[in-house]
C-alpha cells in the first residue's frame, strides 16, 4: 500500500453539477434503457412501477447515501475506503472493485453490440417489420467470431479515453455533454412514441397500476432492478464520493442521483412501451425488446431510420456514462494502492478487461459449448457472478458495516458535516440501514443463488 499516493494530489469534482450528472450517469445505463422496460413489461407494467419507486425510496437511497459517505469520509477508493475506518474489512471494497472488473468485461461486450446497431441503424437495415428476420440478425451478430469482438474494443477504447483523463479532466467534463444530450435525445424518443396511433394504451399500461399483479416475484424483480440499476455494491459510489469535497451536500446528492436514475428509467419506458403496443408488438418480449422489437417498431414508425438513430446513440450514451464509473472503480485502487500513474493503471486495466470480455463474448457463438456452473456459458456466467453474488453481498456487508462496525452516529456525522446540513430522517435511515435493508438484501442474495 502507498500511503503517500493516497492522500496526495487526489482529483476531486469541480462542481456539484459536475459530480451529480457523473453520479447519476453511473447508475444511468443499459439496466434503464435495456432492462427496465421489459422487466415492467413481464412484470405487469404499472404496478411494477409502483413497487420499484416504493423499493427506491426504501433501499436505493439508504445505500446511495451509505456509499458516498464511506467514500467522503475516507477519500480513498473502495478497498482503501473500508480498510480506513476498520482494517479488516478492506475485502468488501475488494469485492467492489473485482464486480467492477467483471462486470465492465461482459458489460463492454452489450456496449459493442449497441454501436454495431448505431452503424445498422444509419445504414439502413432495419427496413423490415419481420421478426425472424431481426432476430436473425441479432443472432447473426452476437454469435460471429470476430465482429463483436471489434466492437467490444471500439467500447473499451471509448471508455480508456474518457477516464484516462480523470476525474475532473475527463469523466466530469465527458458527462457533462453525454447526460444533457441523452435526456434531450430520449425526450425526442418519448414524444415520437406517445403521439403515435393507439399509444395510449401502452402509457396506461406502464402507469396505470394493476395492483392485483403485485406478488412475490413482481417485489423481487423491483427489488433487483433498483440494487443492479443505481450501481450498489460495486464500489462505484464509494469511489465518486471519494473525490467530493468535505462541504458537499450528501443527503441531497443521495435523493438527486435515484432521482435522475429513475427519471431516465420512466422516460425509457414511455419511449420504448407505448410504440410496442401502437406497433402491435409484445411488451413481455424479454431481454429481446431493444435489439430485436424495436427495430420492427422503427421500421413501421414514420421517420423510423431517423429514430432508430437516435435511439442507439442514445444507448450508448447511458452504457459510457456507466462504464466510465466502472472502470474508475478499478483505476482508484490501483492508482491508490499500487501507487501507478493514471496513464498506465487506466491502460492496463482496460486492456485487462477488454481481454476477459473475449470469452464472453465468443460463449455466444463458437465457444457457446463451454460451459462453467449450472450449465452457463462465460457470458452468462459473469453475469451470475456480479448480479446474483459480488453484488448483494457488496450491499449486505455495506449494510452491516455502517450499521454494526463503523456504526450509524459516525456515518450520519459525516452525511451532516458534523451537524451544517439537515437531515432530518438520519434515525429513520439509520433504522433502515440496521434492520430493513440487510433483509431486503439477503432475501435478493438467498433468492438469486437458490432460484
Amino acid at each position: 500500500m502507498n500511503n503517500s499516493v493516497e492522500t496526495q494530489n487526489r482529483d476531486q469534482w469541480s462542481s456539484k453539477v459536475g459530480f451529480i450528472l457523473a453520479a447519476a450517469g453511473s447508475a444511468v445505463g443499459l439496466g434503464n434503457l435495456w432492462k427496465f422496460p421489459y422487466t415492467a413489461g413481464m412484470n405487469g407494467g404499472g404496478a411494477f412501477v409502483i413497487v420499484y419507486f416504493a423499493i427506491l425510496l426504501l433501499v436505493g437511497f439508504t445505500l446511495m447515501l451509505a456509499e458516498l459517505v464511506i467514500g467522503r469520509s475516507t477519500q480513498l477508493n473502495a478497498v482503501g475506503a473500508y480498510r480506513k475506518i476498520n482494517k479488516s474489512w478492506g475485502w468488501v471494497g475488494g469485492l467492489g472493485v473485482l464486480a467492477g472488473f467483471v462486470i465492465l468485461s461482459y458489460y463492454s461486450v452489450v456496449g459493442g453490440w449497441v454501436i454495431n446497431y448505431i452503424v445498422k441503424a444509419a445504414t439502413g437495415a432495419f427496413n423490415t417489420t419481420d421478426m425472424d428476420v431481426l432476430g436473425n440478425m441479432f443472432g447473426g451478430l452476437i454469435s460471429s467470431t470476430w465482429t463483436p469482438i471489434v466492437y467490444h474494443g471500439i467500447f473499451m477504447a471509448i471508455t480508456l479515453a474518457i477516464v484516462i483523463g480523470g476525474i475532473s479532466g475527463g469523466i466530469e467534463k465527458f458527462s457533462k455533454i453525454l447526460m444533457p444530450a441523452l435526456f434531450i435525445m430520449i425526450i425526442l424518443i418519448v414524444f415520437r412514441s406517445v403521439t403515435l396511433p393507439g399509444a395510449a394504451e401502452g402509457v396506461k399500461f406502464f402507469l396505470q397500476p394493476d395492483f392485483s399483479k403485485i406478488n412475490g416475484k413482481v417485489i423481487l424483480a423491483a427489488l433487483g432492478q433498483v440494487f443492479f440499476s443505481l450501481s450498489l455494491g460495486m464500489g462505484c459510489m464509494v469511489t465518486y464520493g471519494s473525490y467530493l469535497s468535505k462541504n458537499e451536500n450528501i443527503p441531497q446528492s443521495a435523493t438527486l442521483i435515484p432521482l435522475l436514475d429513475t427519471g431516465v428509467a420512466l422516460l425509457a419506458g414511455l419511449a420504448i412501451l407505448p410504440a410496442v403496443f401502437a406497433l402491435g408488438f409484445d411488451p413481455t418480449g424479454g431481454p429481446g425488446l431493444v435489439f430485436i422489437t424495436l427495430p420492427a417498431v422503427f421500421a413501421k414508425m414514420p421517420l423510423g431510420a431517423l429514430f432508430a438513430i437516435i435511439f442507439f446513440l442514445l444507448v450508448l450514451f447511458a452504457a459510457v456514462t456507466s462504464s466510465i464509473s466502472l472502470l474508475e472503480v478499478v483505476v482508484a485502487y490501483v492508482v491508490d494502492d499500487w501507487g501507478w500513474k493514471r496513464s498506465k493503471a487506466t491502460t492496463i486495466v482496460a486492456a485487462a478487461i477488454f481481454l476477459v470480455g473475449i470469452p464472453a463474448s465468443l460463449s455466444m457463438g463458437p465457444w457457446s459449448h463451454i460451459t462453467l456452473f449450472r450449465g452457463l456459458g462465460v457470458f452468462d456466467a459473469l453475469g451470475f457472478l456480479t448480479d446474483q453474488i459480488l453484488l448483494p453481498l457488496g450491499g449486505l456487508m455495506l449494510c452491516i458495516f455502517i450499521g454494526w462496525v463503523w456504526g450509524v452516529d459516525n456515518a450520519v456525522k459525516e452525511a451532516t458535516n458534523n451537524g451544517k446540513v439537515k437531515f432530518a430522517i438520519a434515525p429513520i435511515w439509520g433504522f433502515i440501514i440496521k434492520y430493513i435493508a440487510p433483509i431486503a438484501i439477503g432475501y435478493i442474495f438467498i433468492s438469486g443463488l437458490i432460484g
